[in-house]
């Protein structure tokens, strides 16, 4: 892990028709106050963004836009990173091999540079919805973009709640599209899993789940443990979800072990580790956060062949919402793909939008037409079959 090691230097400063936005390298130099008062509220708080920053600062280079309205006196805070991105990664993987084919003789074939406004591990919450804070991004943002040398700009998963406020002031330039969305169950008047099983889904996929799980009766016993600091089997963790981020269809940030083992000791008043084993051996894993009467779903582990042996999958979406249920919690939300499941368990989508523009004006327009071709969501047929699926 490459810690972030800095000697504090003056910001850059933008200048905008509302203030100035001053941009830091490092996240620490932000001070706290202003941590908290833009991200203090969400799940993702000051110390996630610490977290990412230390333990992906090889794959990401983060820029942190304090922006300070020059009459008011206010001050708003949004973290934005710059990254190479393939700009193929969303397309379906017949096309993907057709232009790794032409990357033998054209390298950079739909790579990009990106400024990237948003979380380097989930959602991009902004850090304040007041016009002028978002007037002063949306200057600053291509002027940022052009001095660090990057093409386009995206704000990356953006939760569909902030598409009022964003209208206004970026509809214009940028195209909005819809990201793979995330998915949410509302736990509220269920006594139990099985309560949830009975009233909620299907017959026949509820029939098909219980064969899955009778099929655990011929195994040996599988015991599951939540811990908030899992520091001490991190190592352990981290192989799992190395299995299980070698066979997702869309990769963006890999996590590390030290992430893992950070997020506990960091934050152990919102983290919980769920850990299943099999006769001492740990079979899979789930990292989540609690706040505000929600659980949401960060990152899973699996051994694999075993956990697909013993449809493992299935078996932490129970115990989890068992737990969430049991410890009083109103809404499980989970991250993007794993859609199949999803849609039979009755889960509901959760927007997720991506704002983009080129930086060159010229090419902009042309830019903004292709992006409603280059999403992911436009390729899954599985999205389309949800009840809110139009939505998106």
């Amino acid at each position: 892990m490459l810690q972030a090691v800095f000697t504090k230097i003056a910001p850059e400063v933008i200048r905008t028709s509302v203030g100035t936005v001053e941009v830091y390298p490092w996240s620490r130099e932000v001070e706290p106050e202003l941590w908290e008062a833009c991200f203090g509220g969400l799940a993702k708080d000051g110390r996630f963004y610490h977290i990412a920053e230390d333990c992906l600062l090889e794959q990401f280079s983060f820029r942190y836009l304090v922006a300070r309205n020059g009459t008011t006196g206010e001050a708003a805070l949004q973290p934005a990173l710059i990254v190479d991105q393939d700009g193929a990664a969303g397309l379906p993987k017949r096309v993907r091999s057709v232009v790794a084919g032409l990357r033998k003789i054209y390298p950079r074939l739909l790579r990009m540079k990106l400024l990237m406004v948003g979380c380097a591990a989930g959602e991009g919450y902004l850090g304040s919805t007041e016009p002028w804070a978002l007037r002063a991004l949306h200057e600053a943002l291509p002027q940022l973009a052009r001095s660090a040398g990057a093409s386009v700009i995206v704000m990356k998963d953006v939760p569909g709640e902030y598409r009022e406020a964003l209208a206004p002031v970026f509809e214009r330039d940028y195209r909005r599209v819809p990201g793979l969305p995330a998915a949410t169950l509302d736990l509220t008047g269920y006594a139990s899993f099985e309560d949830y099983l009975q009233r909620r889904v299907g017959k026949v996929y509820r029939k098909n789940l219980r064969r899955k799980f009778k099929k655990l009766e011929g195994a040996a016993p599988i015991t599951m443990e939540v811990m908030e600091d899992a520091s001490e089997i991190a190592g352990d963790l981290f192989k799992l979800y190395w299995q299980t981020f070698e066979r997702s269809e869309f990769q963006f940030e890999v996590l590390s072990q030290e992430f893992f083992e950070r997020l506990g000791r960091d934050m152990p008043d919102k983290v919980r580790f769920f850990v299943w084993r099999q006769e001492g051996r740990i079979i899979a894993f789930n990292v989540c956060l609690v706040h505000d009467g929600v659980i949401y779903d960060l990152d899973l582990g699996m051994d694999y062949p075993v956990a697909l042996e013993l449809h493992m999958y299935f078996v932490t979406w129970r115990d989890i919402v068992q737990w969430s249920i049991d410890n009083g919690l109103r809404m499980y939300h989970t991250g993007p793909l794993n859609y199949d499941p999803k849609l039979h368990l009755k889960l509901t989508l959760a927007p997720q939008d991506l704002y983009a523009r080129h930086v060159a004006g010229w090419i902009n327009p042309f830019f903004k037409i292709a992006m409603q071709y280059m999403h992911p969501v436009r390729h899954d047929p599985i999205i389309s079959k949800f009840e809110n699926a139009g939505k998106l």
